[in-house]
């Protein structure tokens, strides 16, 4: 195990605008088009930021809530909160406005930027749960009022400030910041429950992102996309950190539909993803026709892809497979947003599928006597914020509990399921239900499964058809369907799910095997509170949302 060279956010930052100020860095959408920045304007655009925040109160240790949708302002304004000595609240623009108002509330906030009409105003008709203290400025104009007062535009703010003031800051951030400094709060999306306000140290993000660089093979000119939002902590740390620790250039896309034309235009060397989207990319090649076609994978990255990374939820075996395959690098990793929040990862030269890779440099893992996976290392949270209690029970003698039951073979560490997760059925068998979705997942025509069975005789599924698939499938078999209903409630579509389920459980135990299923009209999703933002099954929200379903398949 290696010593990590300690760095906060601002030093690093520093480093990178003196060795590359003039080369091209960030690129972004505007008018349908990707503009760039070098690092010497970025650092003026963010020194001008780090004045505007210094103007309108921000203090060390304030916190500034960000609600925005992934955008070059975001990252400037992230740069900016640094150099100010503030601690960044990111919260993610899909939230509800009484969802982002408690965050604001529970942080303490003194001030919120917002992207623009669409988050204000969700803010706007939550206010009465914002204290009134809370200032409020906005990216892109906005007319609004929250509490009686405009919203002013930020750049307004900025048009007053000089470059000097902003370099002041951050020559005194650079100079009196320290590695264990608070530098933002994440507040969990969470399966069940509030949310916790995850508390991230400049240590705990720096030696993290360099942690992940020695682990893959960094050169100046690369390029790497990034989609994922940067609220989310996988962003953060391995797109946007990364990326200001290794140097190259940094693209933002604007939207998911628009992940593969940017791949086109762009050409990344790099590029991270949750597996839904690799899943995506492996079903579309094959609707198409292309899966074994030479070269068909990579083209669809752009021609230039050295490496793809899965994090977030687990990564099919048949997906990784299919990439080994298509000649694209996909490895798998690990984390959570309390360890900074890489734990582990394959690299290019050193993966194995089905695992999530080696711990990184720095990073220790082992396996409780319950199989819980526990780490210890400069990347474990400082705490839950304002949660003492909570924390305790995390954190123990170092050492984070991540509530994820795993194993190590030959170095490499394997998830195999989630701990509170567990199902204990009448028979006191215990069963990991996403080892079972990810076994009913790995057919075509299964694009989501849910599996329960807790207290209960045996387990039962949630199914969400592919809808191309199936559609495909009822054609070639002449089944006389004339609605989505009917195809679902029809007897012989029933019976070939029967038969795939049967088929993708053949190898598991009895107690594993899903006895009854039923099909749904539509998927799982964030908005409607099913998945968290990392596209993880909230189980408790599904249980509810579909209790009669599941009632009836006990015959309740």
């Amino acid at each position: 195990m290696h010593a990590q060279p300690t760095y906060t956010i601002p030093q690093m930052f520093c480093s990178r605008v003196a060795a590359d100020g003039d080369r091209r860095a960030l690129l972004f959408k505007k008018d349908g088009e990707f503009k760039s920045l070098t690092w010497n304007e970025i650092s003026r655009e963010a020194r001008l930021l780090a004045a505007a925040l210094a103007k309108l109160g921000v203090k060390p240790g304030d916190r500034v809530v960000q609600a925005s949708e992934n955008r070059y302002e975001w990252i400037l304004l992230d740069l900016a909160i640094h150099m100010a000595r503030g601690i960044h609240v990111a919260v993610h623009s899909t939230l509800t406005g009484p969802q982002i108002a408690w965050q604001i509330a529970n942080c303490g906030a003194k001030i919120v930027v917002v992207s623009g009409p669409e988050q204000g105003q969700k803010l706007a008709a939550a206010a009465a749960e914002i204290p009134k203290d809370v200032k409020f400025v906005s990216f892109d104009k906005w007319d609004g009022e929250i509490h009686g007062q405009p919203v002013q535009q930020i750049s307004e703010i900025t048009s007053t400030c000089t470059e000097e003031e902003g370099a002041a800051l951050e020559k005194q951030a650079v100079a009196e910041t320290t590695a264990g400094d608070l530098v933002t709060i994440l507040y969990t999306s969470g399966t069940t429950g509030e949310p916790k306000g995850v508390m991230l140290s400049h240590r705990n993000l720096t030696s993290n992102c360099q942690a992940v660089m020695l682990a893959f093979t960094a050169e100046p000119d690369d390029v790497r996309l990034s989609w994922l939002p940067l609220s989310h902590i996988f962003a953060r740390t391995s797109d946007y950190y990364l990326w200001v620790c290794s140097g190259g250039e940094l693209a933002l896309c604007a939207s998911r539909e628009e992940i593969i034309p940017d791949c086109q235009a762009i050409k990344p060397h790099y590029l991270n993803g949750v597996p839904y989207f690799f899943d995506k990319v492996m079903r579309t090649l094959h609707d198409k026709g292309l899966a074994e076609a030479p070269g068909a994978l990579k083209a669809t990255f752009g021609g230039r892809v050295k490496m793809c990374c899965a994090g977030g939820a687990a990564l099919a075996d048949h997906v990784n497979e299919f990439f080994k395959k298509s000649g694209v690098t996909l490895v798998q990793g690990y984390g959570l947003t309390e360890s900074s929040p890489v734990i582990s990862t394959g690299t290019m030269s050193d993966h194995r599928v089905g695992t999530v890779g080696r711990p990184i440099d720095g990073v220790e893992v082992k396996i409780a006597e319950d199989g819980e996976i526990l780490t210890r290392g400069p990347h474990v949270m400082v705490g839950y914020w304002n949660m003492p209690e909570d924390t305790a029970e995390t954190i123990r003698d170092g050492w984070l509990h991540t509530g994820d039951l795993g194993e190590i073979e030959d170095g490499f560490l394997r998830i195999t399921g989630r701990k509170k997760e567990l199902i204990v059925t009448a028979g006191g068998k215990n069963i990991a239900p996403t080892y079972i979705e990810g076994l009913l997942t790995e057919d075509p025509l299964i694009i989501q499964a849910a599996v329960f069975g807790d207290a209960e005789k045996y387990l039962v599924a949630l199914i969400v058809p592919d809808p191309d698939n199936l559609r495909a499938e009822i054609i070639k078999r002449q089944i006389p369907v004339f609605t989505p209903a009917d195809a679902l409630a029809h007897p012989e579509v029933n019976a070939i799910y029967a038969e795939r389920i049967k088929e993708r459980l053949k190898d598991v135990s009895h107690a594993e095997q899903v006895q009854r299923f039923k099909l749904l009209s539509r998927g799982f999703t964030p908005e409607s509170g099913e998945l968290t933002f990392k596209l993880s099954l909230k189980r408790d929200v599904v249980k509810q949302n579909f209790a009669q379903e599941i009632d009836a398949m006990y015959d309740r």
